[in-house]
């Protein structure tokens, strides 16, 4: 039985109850988002969740490209794309000027499952901020915005505008940033 506490970290900075209160948020997103999941009955781990997550903020990408995205090797993608595939959440496209490159993009059952698991995680948010514990912590939302930014990740707004347009035939890269 281990009695001591360690912490994630030895920091003692003014911004050490910060990083522990956002550390703490991360868990409990999750945890939401886990049971977002668990209520729609699907057969998706969290991983899987996350690749098709980035397909609908990025649009169609390469098995690499994916990789990159999510921090894993290619093969792990490919594994994980290979499951999505069988599950009709995501479809291979075969490049349009290369044929030996293939596309990974969202199906529209991926990107409706998305949309629900992001729309009940959303509602569940709501719900935390709009508790009498939180209404003093309203000023906090543009802090929290600029560290999702600075992690490289869409806005909450940028993330659904993309994801009403993450489903179609495959598209290069210079297609789809316009």
């Amino acid at each position: 039985m281990v009695t001591n506490v360690l912490r994630a970290s030895t920091s003692t900075g003014p911004e050490t109850g910060l990083v522990e209160s956002l550390a703490a948020l991360s868990r409990t997103l999750v945890g939401i988002t886990t049971r977002a999941l668990a209520t729609l009955d699907v057969d998706v781990t969290l991983s899987q969740y996350r690749a098709i997550v980035v397909l609908a903020s990025r649009g169609p990408l390469r098995t690499v490209d994916l990789a990159a995205a999510l921090h894993v090797h290619p093969s792990t993608a490919t594994r994980t794309c290979d499951r999505l595939v069988r599950r009709g959440l995501v479809a291979r496209h075969p490049g349009a000027t290369d044929r030996r490159v293939s596309w990974l993009a969202l199906t529209t059952s991926g990107k409706e499952l998305v949309g629900e698991v992001m729309r009940r995680r959303t509602d569940q948010i709501r719900e935390l901020v709009g508790s009498r514990r939180t209404e003093s912590a309203r000023d906090l939302a543009e802090l929290v915005e600029a560290l999702v930014v600075a992690a490289g990740e869409p806005t909450e707004r940028q993330w659904w505008q993309q994801w009403e347009r993450c489903t179609g035939p495959s598209l290069t890269p210079s297609e789809h940033t316009g």
